[in-house]
């Protein structure tokens, strides 16, 4: 029998949708998802040396104020998956709360930042394997001016490759490799922990001394350490992943809002333990190497565990960076997908088709992994445009996030939510408000202080070209105003759910949440796509 000719018994007849996703994900699994996509092993290894380059070991404090705003998010994320775990979670929740073109928005800017983050992530085995063992310097030997780049983009290539094919062939395998790798990754945080810990040869202080950081800069050590604190910022997001395969996780109401706040408070808890006593372990904060891309966080391990320990734990950040593309790329299918089964998303009849057997969006995972290896190859010639690109892809994120936050605080303030908590998985109550307002006001300032267009971030490297240092300003106002109006003056026509995706009670929709959250346009039989 074809789902969309019963009623639902999965529950997405409430949202508009029949199931048509393998709905077999358990509370571990959602959880992992979560660190998975945060991965604290991938993003602090990847960034630290950055942060330590701009701020010196003063930087670290950035990591608990990144989390406090960043948790103040996820509340609101959690109340919303609460009532609504549907794949795609930032735009259909923006679809709940505002405007047809917020939401389309919405889902645009955080699909295009999946992709370019996907290769930036894959792009992180370069900084770990050929530490391992030199023979996975594919390119030369890795003294040649683009050895490092182009090895790094062979890497990278093979890594979404295996990402899609695994995620092609259904969730169950995909969040059971996932499971496993944020399994090895707990652990292996926690022994470094210990490790580092036991082998720490200096004070507490040296986080309280500003080091000559910022002499010479405008605004001094806060200027530096503003820049500094993006190395938090670009690893603490990505938690609304939980909810996001919320279409394929038992009981979604309940699991996904606690999966969501454990995943960025246990993150939170072992990233700035790792930060914490890796600075205080270094041999030498003097020593270039430490705020070398080339140096780093996985120098400070090597240096201080010696090599078969060393390389056991940056063995486990492997584990970490193939874990966190896997998530990576599970959310930006689940968000093509979501888009293309309301129609809005050219090509959306193939890019939501989902394989009979395996019950996943196997066109989406090949799709999204060949989009997201395109933009690697810049990598190889102009890797300051690619650096622009990761960092872009981070704004978008943000901004995605205030197109949720900002229409729910405005919501509240209407008394327009929460309205019902019958049905929900959980509910910050009267602290919702307050809680919302901070949430707001925190993506508003990560999202000014992420695209200011500076030289240490836009441009830190030659050709020093105006253009370059306003990438970011400009290419998000490009994909903004772009996607805006592609979605007014074309988009928007067509959309509507699918009818292979539409569940029978969608067909004439006509109050409640299901009507609410579906497409403002009726379920379209057949619909049209260019």
């Amino acid at each position: 029998m074809e789902p969309s000719k019963s009623i639902d018994s999965s529950g997405m007849d409430e949202f508009g949708y029949t199931q048509t996703l393998d709905r077999s994900i358990g509370k571990f699994a959602s959880f992992a998802a979560g660190v998975s996509y945060i991965s604290i092993l991938t993003g602090v290894f990847q960034l630290f040396y950055f942060g330590f380059s701009m701020a010196g070991p003063a930087y670290a404090w950035s990591w608990p104020i990144v989390f406090v705003g960043q948790l103040m998010v996820a509340l609101c994320f959690a109340e919303l998956a609460g009532r609504y775990p549907v794949a795609g979670s930032v735009y259909n929740w923006a679809k709940r709360l505002a405007t047809g073109t917020s939401a389309w928005l919405a889902g645009w800017l955080l699909l295009l930042s999946s992709i370019m983050a996907l290769g930036a992530v894959a792009l992180a085995l370069q900084l770990t394997l050929p530490q391992l063992w030199s023979g996975f310097q594919f390119v030369g030997d890795g003294t040649g001016p683009y050895d490092f780049a182009m090895n790094g983009v062979v890497l990278a290539t093979i890594m979404i490759t295996i990402s899609a094919l695994i995620n092609a062939f259904g969730v169950k395998l995909m969040t059971r490799i996932n499971s496993v790798g944020v399994f090895v990754e707990l652990v292996a945080a926690v022994l470094l922990i210990l490790a580092l810990g036991w082998h720490v040869v200096r004070g507490p202080e040296v986080f309280f001394d500003t080091a000559g950081y910022g002499e010479g800069h405008d605004l001094g050590f806060f200027g530096v350490f503003l820049i500094g604190a993006m190395a938090s910022g670009y690893v603490m997001y990505g938690f609304d992943t939980a909810s996001s395969l919320g279409e394929e996780t038992k009981d979604p109401k309940r699991t996904a809002p606690k999966a969501i706040l454990r995943a960025v408070t246990a993150s939170f808890l072992l990233g700035g333990l790792i930060l914490l006593f890796g600075i205080l372990a270094a041999p030498d904060l003097t020593d270039p190497k430490v705020g070398s891309a080339d140096g780093g966080l996985q120098y400070i391990v090597l240096s201080v565990l010696g090599g078969p320990f060393g390389k056991a734990f940056l063995s486990c950040i492997v584990v970490a960076v193939v874990v966190c593309t896997l998530s990576v790329h599970a959310a930006a299918i689940r968000m093509m997908f979501a888009m293309a089964r309301d129609n809005n998303l050219p090509f959306s009849r193939q890019l939501s088709k989902v394989d009979p057997v395996r019950r996943t969006p196997t066109v989406a995972a090949i799709v999204i992994g060949v989009l997201a290896i395109m933009p690697l190859l810049i990598n190889v010639m102009q890797p300051a445009i690619f650096t622009i690109l990761s960092s872009i892809s981070i704004v978008l994120i943000y901004l995605s996030y205030l197109l949720v936050t900002a229409p729910m605080l405005r919501n509240r303030l209407l008394g327009r939510w929460p309205g019902d908590d019958s049905d929900a998985g959980f509910s910050m109550g009267k602290w919702g408000l307050p809680v919302n307002i901070l949430a707001v006001l925190w993506g508003g300032a990560m999202t000014v202080n992420l695209i200011w267009p500076r030289p240490e971030i836009y441009n830190s490297v030659p050709p020093f070209e105006w253009y370059l240092q306003w990438g970011g300003v400009l290419f998000v106002a490009a994909v903004t105003v772009g996607g805006a109006l592609l979605y007014r003056l074309k988009i928007r026509h067509q959309t509507g759910v699918l009818a292979e995706h539409a569940a029978a009670v969608a067909a004439h929709p006509s109050s409640g949440p299901a009507a609410e959250l579906a497409s403002t346009e009726p379920a379209v039989e057949g619909a049209k796509v260019p």
